[in-house]
């Protein structure tokens, strides 16, 4: 006999899978109507063939049919309609090479020979729905997976015959129902004495791979892993029914929780701390995230780590449409039945929900930090290196969390103090505001190699900020947005005049042509293009060349960078020459060679404190160094 279809709704979810179905049907005209027809012959190769991206999913599809059988007995059993003895549920997978057989045996509500004729051989034709809806108010806990009813023919993808025998928990005869891969099929009376069904896969040649214990184990491993029901495998349980994220919090110990995350991630380190997830309206949703160590930036290798489930049956890591991009290198599990997955349940679809799930994800992410930050301040601090990221990164691209982060946020300085932003803002007042009253935040991002610089800045009485984490650049920009009248700029960006410009000017120590000729001298030692030459009268004590970078040309070229754009051939550094230093006095006294040697000797010093000297040019200087320390 052969298919029928059945379902206006799902036949539209095939549409999109098969992308064309070929049938009859009237052209939209005005004031006609009509109902569409579809050959079933030439839809189920389209199932079988587009229904499931990777056919290793058909495994995953017969497993929880047979989890929703078992469901479903027990649900009845609650409610009374099933007075009989449940005895072992555990559903049992096989297989026999040599025969080249899978076979998958539940002793769940079986099906009658009615059932049969509904929700096999009509395609498209779902159980669960009525079921769930029946039952809804006695379900004691237990869930039904199924939606489409088209779970079954997945096992097509594989098989070139299968053979189901079933029977009900009802007192009707076992049925046996075979198809060998068309739209024809065979049913007819069985001999079965045990309610439940029984599958058996013939496997297809292009599908032997599936005949292979590691394989089969390793599909229910990545699958069925918390299902609800005992899944048995060779001998072996292979499934949790009971994960914890499905328990109460107030149950469940810190090391509950972290012998859990062991268990997803073995070789991971012990992650910073876990946010339990337990929403039951306006959705639902449950599920624990992780805080893991990541202290170097955002790590390709770490994404894809949040494992998404439905009903406890595993869907995808790819949980980008749920989770915002800041916080997806948490590591973790989110099940939710309300997340709206496409027919084959291998993606997401667009929904409302999804935004609303997305939004409360955030919210207690930031009500866990700032939950820590508040309880032990301490413990937070130690952890900032690590916690600092997701913050940053969460600040920069989702603006409902840059709000509530400020609450938690913290800078940390050369001396390893950490505050926040208010509190760092008192301590700078009173000595950091310049000439316009403006504040200004110094930080280096590299307290080895710009520590001359950061010595200098706090020989002054100002202090500075440690951010040397990759993001730093680009949070910098968005934290000057949020302060209110205050600056952010580099300790080697400026002179130290200019970083915090008063409004004072100096007394400039040497003369007009004294000027002009160490102007001439210095650029004449200047092989590097990209360094400008300018004098500027300082203070006596401080370093008589100095290297630096405008905060706005290192912004503009990090920006440059990230978008692809070459060199704009732009002076990228300016060489400070401080016309009040001693050694400019010697440099204009010696004049000819020694000068010039002496105010290279300078430039190189300059280029050292601030990284630039490298290669042939740190070996002569060093050469030089030793010259010049016997004169």
């Amino acid at each position: 006999m052969p298919f029928s279809v059945i379902g206006a709704e799902k036949l539209s979810a095939l549409a999109a899978i098969g992308k064309t179905f070929d049938g009859a049907g009237a052209e939209k005209k005005s004031m006609a109507q009509g109902t569409l027809s579809v050959h079933t012959e030439r839809l189920f190769p389209i199932i079988k063939k587009f229904l499931y991206s990777d056919h290793e999913i058909f495994l995953r599809e017969l497993v929880a049919n047979a989890v929703d059988a078992t469901q479903k007995l027990k649900m009845l059993a609650s409610s009374g309609e099933f007075d009989g003895e449940l005895g072992d549920l555990t559903i049992k997978l096989g297989f026999d090479k040599e025969s080249k057989t899978i076979t998958l045996t539940d002793r769940g509500i079986g099906m009658t020979e009615t059932e049969v004729e509904q929700y096999i051989n009509q395609i498209a034709f779902s159980s669960a729905e009525a079921f769930v809806d029946k039952f809804k108010d006695q379900s004691d806990g237990a869930q039904i997976i199924g939606h489409f009813g088209l779970g079954f023919y997945s096992a097509f993808m594989v098989a070139e015959k299968v053979v189901l025998q079933t029977k009900s928990y009802k007192d009707a005869p076992a049925i046996e129902w075979e198809c060998e891969g068309s739209t024809e099929y065979e049913m007819r009376e069985a001999e079965k004495e045990d309610r439940g069904t029984t599958l058996t896969l013939h496997i297809a040649e292009d599908s032997e791979e599936f005949l292979d214990a590691d394989r089969l184990k390793g599909i229910l491993e990545k699958y069925a892993r918390f299902m609800p029901v005992p899944i048995e495998f060779e001998g072996e349980i292979i499934n949790d029914k009971e994960p914890l994220w499905l328990k109460k919090p107030s149950e469940l110990t810190d090391e509950d929780y972290l012998n859990f995350y062991k268990e997803l991630y073995p070789y991971s380190p012990d992650p910073l701390f876990h946010v339990h997830l337990n929403v039951d309206h306006p959705f639902s949703l449950t599920g624990i995230l992780y805080f893991p160590k990541i202290t170097t930036g955002f790590d390709p290798q770490a994404k894809n780590k949040i494992q998404l489930y439905s009903n406890s049956v595993f869907i995808t890591d790819e949980v980008k449409e749920i989770v915002p991009e800041f916080l997806t290198c948490l590591h973790g599990v989110i099940d939710s039945p309300d997340i709206p997955l496409n027919v084959s349940r291998s993606y997401l679809q667009a929904d409302s929900n999804v935004k609303k799930i997305s939004s409360h994800i955030v919210k207690k992410a930031a009500d866990k930090l700032g939950e820590l930050f508040r309880d032990n301040r301490q413990d937070f601090e130690q952890k900032w290196s690590d916690v600092g990221f997701f913050v940053k990164y969460g600040t920069l691209t989702d603006s409902k969390f840059a709000d509530r982060a400020k609450a938690f946020s913290l800078v940390k300085n050369v001396d390893g103090e950490f505050f926040t932003f208010d509190e760092y803002a008192e301590k700078t007042a009173g000595n950091q505001k310049d000439k316009d009253e403006t504040l200004i935040w110094l930080y280096t991002n590299d307290a080895h190699q710009l520590d001359s610089y950061a010595a200098a800045a706090k020989a002054r009485g100002y202090d500075v900020l440690l951010l040397d984490q990759p993001i730093d650049s680009h949070w910098i920009g968005q934290l000057e947005q949020s302060l209110e009248k205050t600056r952010i700029v580099r300790v080697d960006s400026e002179s130290l005049e200019r970083l915090i410009d008063k409004g004072t000017e100096l007394e400039q120590m040497l003369g007009k042509e004294e000027l002009e000729s160490l102007e001439g001298i210095y650029r004449n030692q200047m092989d590097d293009k990209g360094i400008e030459v300018k004098l500027e009268p300082l203070q006596a004590h401080d370093a008589p060349v100095t290297v630096v970078q405008s905060e706005w040309m290192r912004r503009f070229q990090e920006m440059s960078r990230m978008q692809g754009r070459a060199d704009m051939g732009m002076p990228s550094f300016t060489l400070i020459v401080n016309t009040n230093h001693p050694v400019q006095k010697r440099i204009l006294q010696k004049g000819g060679e020694p000068a010039a040697e002496l105010a290279r000797q300078m430039i190189d010093l300059a280029k050292l404190s601030g990284g630039l000297l490298q290669g042939k040019d740190l070996s002569a200087f060093v050469q030089r160094s030793m010259r010049l320390s016997g004169e």
